[in-house]
């Protein structure tokens, strides 16, 4: 267990660094945060901070020497850079995790090896192989690389009269899955936090509006039955465990009509706090940072209580953020921003929580 004014690393300086680090000290914690890129938002929060590349054993030397334990704001940390880290110090979550959750072939068939359900899918690195899964898991259809996407990089969808050759230069001609389109009701996810004893912590179930493949608005409680928002806390739950997970993770998930009732699908996990979970910042007791401070620093977790009847969050996305003062005097909101540069077409640059009380 952390004692107050130990140090904490993390891997990664975009916006959800930022918020981490700023969790952390309000917990008495220090942060100190490794990124190669010089304009990271979460540098202008910490005391210590490490501008290189992810390969430079010489400066990883030196930041596993400062901090107590290492952590990471995103999934797609370099697997020798978790490893060279991890013989060192704690690195949390487990660097395993990564191997799993890296590649999307690998987490569906975890996902499925636990006998929860996702869209069928199909593995795929040619145009033969594309077309012939076309044919069983039927038109129209996503295209997904198999390592590196996130939204909506990295994929493409098929329709009837689409080349398959077409579709793979698409997505980079990379290793890729091919997966049936779910015609789902909406989509949610579940922030779940598990500490190191075991214990898993859920957030309420979260409804996601999402365009151009980025998350627009997230709204809590989400719109879905008690019995459907109790097997997605359980799936979270559930994969958090078989993960031996430490920290916090979102489970995205299709909720999808039957006739006999409603189905839960896995769409994606993301081992990391998560953009649908910001409405927790000021929408609950205790934020997902806070939450993912303590697993890591090996703090009780809490029990969050939320704030309001009904919490809504809206991402602020390339020019939007012009006109983030709209914002300061509506009663309920409060607004977030990521001291990023300039602005461009679909970058995050902050956030709005609102808490409706009626």
């Amino acid at each position: 267990m952390l004692k107050p004014g130990a140090t904490i690393g993390i891997l990664g300086g975009g916006q959800l660094g930022r918020m981490l680090a700023l969790a952390a000290a309000r917990l008495g914690l220090q942060c100190h945060v490794y990124c190669p890129e010089p304009d990271s938002p979460a540098f202008d929060v910490v005391r210590r901070s490490t501008q290189a590349d992810y390969d430079d054993e010489t400066a990883l030397e030196a930041f596993a020497a400062g901090v107590d334990v290492v952590t990471y704001e995103f999934e797609n940390v370099p697997a020798h850079t978790a490893a060279f880290l991890s013989a060192r110090k704690p690195v949390l979550p487990n660097p395993k995790v990564l191997a799993t959750t890296q590649d999307r072939l690998t987490e569906k068939e975890f996902v499925n090896s636990l006998g929860i359900p996702t869209a069928p899918f199909v593995p795929v690195a040619t145009a033969a192989e594309l077309a012939r899964a076309a044919e069983s898991i039927g038109k129209p259809s996503i295209l997904k690389t198999r390592r590196f996407g996130y939204d909506g990089k990295g994929q493409t969808k098929l329709m009837p009269d689409t080349d398959p050759a077409s579709a793979l230069k698409e997505v980079g001609d990379a290793p890729s899955i091919l997966e049936g389109f779910v015609p789902f009701e909406r989509e949610v996810s579940v922030i779940a936090a598990r500490a190191a004893d075991g214990r898993v912590v859920c957030y309420d179930v979260t409804e996601n509006e999402h365009g151009d493949h980025i998350l627009r608005r997230s709204t809590v409680p989400a719109a879905i039955t008690p019995a459907v928002a109790a097997e997605a806390v359980r799936i979270a739950g559930r994969i958090a465990t078989a993960l031996d997970y430490v920290g916090v993770l979102a489970v995205e998930l299709f909720v999808v009509g039957t006739p006999g009732g409603h189905r839960v699908l896995v769409n994606e996990i993301a081992p990391r706090v998560h953009n649908s979970g910001h409405w927790t910042l000021d929408g609950a007791s205790i934020s997902q940072f806070e939450q993912h401070i303590r697993a890591i620093a090996g703090w009780p977790l809490a029990e969050p209580v939320r704030h309001g009847r009904r919490v809504e969050m809206r991402n602020l996305i390339g020019r939007e953020i012009e006109d983030f003062a709209q914002w300061l005097t509506v009663p309920g909101a409060t607004v977030h921003l990521y001291g990023k540069g300039g602005w461009r077409h679909g970058r995050k640059m902050g956030h709005v929580t609102r808490i409706y009380e009626d």
